[in-house]
């Protein structure tokens, strides 16, 4: 603390401090929110994605045109005001079932609303990401599949999905990244995340610079430690693979 005191005079870094009167445990706890969030939405966005790909390359024609419609809208829309659309009128639309249901309103949950905002954004983009990785595999490999007499859902646990994993990583890695930085946008709709718990410390104490710097540390942290788990995760998968394969 002195040497910091000494590098940066007249910065309170007691505030930063886990105890009272420091806001510490408010960031921590605002930035578990954020990751809890953005985990939930990620998995589940990762589901929508497999599903809506697998609709736009091998389902009918219904399928691709939903498929198709999804994409097109959450990709089209800013993603604030697609957050603010699908937090607001997703839980008027539950009010208006359970009413007819003669069940009285309920108040939708931060945390659930927010992993599934999250989710919806995240499956629209994994499902572009998730169909790019599965043309990029090589048709061969797929007649050996049918050749083998494997179902479709074998083809698609033992070929497919695995064989897409080195293709579709890079951009699952920045769809992570960015629904990290999605979780910011729920401040708007009162979730206290690590955004909107910086913007309570800092506006309590009036040390903007000093909690805003911290937020951003520790989105960097986050970045940073994503980088080397999904950098290890793509040399697993290419693992077997010839060089210029993985390069390519």
């Amino acid at each position: 603390m002195d040497f910091l005191s000494a590098l940066l005079p007249g910065v309170d870094w007691r505030l930063l401090a886990y105890a009272p009167p420091g806001w510490g445990k408010a960031l921590l706890q605002g930035l578990l929110n954020s990751l809890i969030v953005a985990g939930g939405g990620y998995a589940l966005g990762l589901l929508l994605g497999v599903g809506g790909a697998m609709a736009k390359l091998r389902g009918g024609p219904l399928a691709r045109d939903l498929a198709e419609v999804y994409t097109t809208i959450v990709r089209g829309m800013p993603e604030l005001i697609l957050i603010l659309i699908l937090y607001y009128l997703g839980t008027d639309l539950l009010n208006r079932v359970l009413a007819l249901a003669g069940v009285g309103r309920v108040q939708a949950s931060g945390l659930v609303a927010g992993i599934a905002v999250i989710a919806i954004v995240q499956g629209a983009y994994a499902t572009e990401v998730i169909r790019g990785a599965i043309q990029a595999i090589a048709p061969g490999e797929h007649d050996a599949a049918q050749a083998f007499g494997m179902s479709a859902r074998q083809a698609l646990w033992r070929i497919t999905l695995p064989g897409m994993l080195p293709f579709a990583i890079p951009g699952l890695a920045n769809l992570w990244l960015i629904a990290t930085k999605d979780t910011a946008l729920l401040a708007v709709a009162g979730f206290t995340e690590l955004t909107l718990a910086t913007r309570q410390a800092a506006g309590t104490t009036k040390a903007y610079l000093l909690f805003f710097c911290a937020a951003g540390l520790l989105y960097l942290a986050i970045t940073l430690l994503s980088n080397q788990l999904f950098a290890a995760l793509e040399r697993r998968a290419r693992r077997g693979q010839r060089p210029e394969a993985a390069r390519g």
